[in-house]
């Protein structure tokens, strides 16, 4: 048996003025052998791939593996060729399985569906009898290319995504029993007109994916994912749906689907945002009898397209007064190449974020300490390591700024403490992250609370500039199925 794997990702954010081209894959990740490399989010999957196939005996070939951080659309031509060179080596490969880790929500000029197209391609050079598996996150928008060409999709189940290794496993296992004609998958999704973020750390979403794992292996079910969405890429396809995997059953895969999908929209006034603005949510931190409290910066998240450069949070903790307080990651490498030149000790002045655009907000001036600087720092995301550059510790007057070289969202505390900073002598800990955040904060979080603000991810789904979406989804419309 012959394995082919590869991986093309990014998440497109189409109302992010920052393009998606040659340097900021380069800045991320390109690799030809991404299995001799440590493991990202995007490309553990190959990992495990190689290392299942391995045991096995089987030949594998691995092409590209490429992955940008998310922001605007990616340029034409990277995308062509990035996508022609998989296909080529596929091409020159005849492999039986072909396993692919893809975002979902890849957005190119000229391609509103990177996923599909290529997908499509692939199945034109392989025929009709070669296994193509597809892995994705669940911020994706499912369409009928990528269920058309591929036998198997399956979405990580968790958000944060602390289980990509896990579902290239069972991608794996339902991608080689399919090879080995013990099964035959049949995909069907239902589309639940609903367009929101759903966090599975707590009630209801924990609760509904444990459900979906328990109903898959029983009664032909061979797998279940939820379709969360990108809200913030403007296709035709934006929105969230159930996807159903069925041993040899259409109808099956299309009942399932339809199940989870309605009992999802049974829970959406439970998972509704009702956050509070940035100065509540300060106010409401600061008091709290114990620290630290973390507070995610939601709308600055440079893992959904976001500049995280933004000041607002930032200009109401000085306006508050507060100290003891951490915030970051701020991104800005012309003040973290000035620190590097200062060195640690340096006390100067600083112009601070608010460089990239009007969601970036003004900068902000100030007088700071330099407490620290390394280089090479990075991040864990479950079982996966995230490349951070290098970082700086800053502290105005107790407040301890932490600024980097390389746009990414706080994943891990470490992002802090490799810094020096103690958090448990902090009162309030501002990330910048949608929901990564949670599997390592959490656990070292007396709260943790969600800002709605303003910034290039707000989450006010129903005021989201769509100009290819139909407008017929919640909670832009309370009854979209009326």
């Amino acid at each position: 048996m012959k394995l082919f794997i590869a991986g093309l990702a990014t998440e497109t954010n189409s109302f992010s003025p920052i393009p998606t081209g040659d340097l900021a894959f380069q800045d991320s990740f390109v690799s030809r052998r991404a299995t001799a490399e440590p493991a990202n989010l995007f490309s553990a999957p190959l990992h495990e791939w190689r290392r299942l196939a391995e045991a096995r005996s089987w030949e594998v070939r691995e092409s590209l593996a490429a992955f940008a951080q998310p922001a605007g659309t990616t340029i034409r031509a990277t995308y062509e060729r990035f996508r022609d060179e998989i296909l080529d080596d596929l091409r020159a490969a005849a492999p039986d399985v072909v396993l692919l880790s893809m975002h979902g929500a890849m957005i190119a000029d000229g391609y509103d569906d990177c996923e599909g197209d290529l997908l499509a391609r692939a199945r034109e050079i392989v025929g009709k009898d070669v296994v193509i598996g597809l892995e994705i996150d669940p911020h994706n928008h499912l369409t009928e290319a990528m269920l058309a060409s591929a036998d198997l999709i399956v979405a990580y189940k968790e958000y944060p995504h602390t289980d990509s290794p896990d579902r290239a496993r069972e991608l794996f296992a339902l991608a080689a029993d399919t090879a080995a004609g013990k099964i035959r998958p049949v995909m069907a999704a239902y589309d639940c007109r609903m367009i929101a973020m759903y966090h599975t750390t707590r009630a209801p979403m924990r609760g509904f994916v444990d459900d979906m794992q328990a109903r898959e292996g029983t009664g032909g079910v061979l797998s279940l994912s939820l379709s969360h969405g990108f809200p913030w890429g403007d296709c035709a396809d934006v929105g969230t749906k159930m996807l159903g995997i069925a041993d040899g059953d259409a109808a099956l895969a299309a009942s399932v689907a339809e199940e989870f999908g309605r009992r999802l929209w049974d829970l959406r006034e439970q998972i509704r945002p009702d956050w509070p603005g940035i100065e509540d949510a300060l106010r409401q931190a600061s008091a709290a009898p114990e620290g630290p409290v973390v507070v995610a910066d939601f709308a600055d998240n440079a893992g959904g397209g976001a500049p995280a450069d933004s000041t607002f949070v930032l200009r109401e903790v000085l306006s508050q007064g507060l100290r003891d307080v951490a915030l970051g990651i701020v991104f800005d490498p012309v003040v973290v190449r000035m620190c590097q030149d200062a060195g640690a000790g340096a006390r100067m002045r600083v112009r601070l974020g608010g460089k990239i655009g009007e969601m970036s907000g003004d900068p902000v001036d100030l007088d700071v300490v330099v407490r620290g600087v390394r280089t090479g720092m990075h991040q864990l995301m479950g079982e996966t390591r995230m490349e951070m550059g290098t970082g700086v510790w800053l502290e105005a007057d107790g407040v301890h700024i932490v600024v980097n070289d390389k746009r990414t969202q706080a994943f891990h505390p470490i992002c802090f403490t490799d810094l020096g900073i103690d958090l448990s002598a902090m009162q309030v800990v501002v990330v910048k992250s949608s929901q990564h955040f949670h599997a390592g904060f959490g656990p070292i979080a007396s709260e943790v609370l969600y800002i709605s603000g303003p910034g290039a991810i707000t989450p006010d789904y129903a005021a989201i500039p769509y100009t290819k979406r139909e407008r017929n989804f919640w909670p832009l419309v309370e009854n979209p199925f009326g």
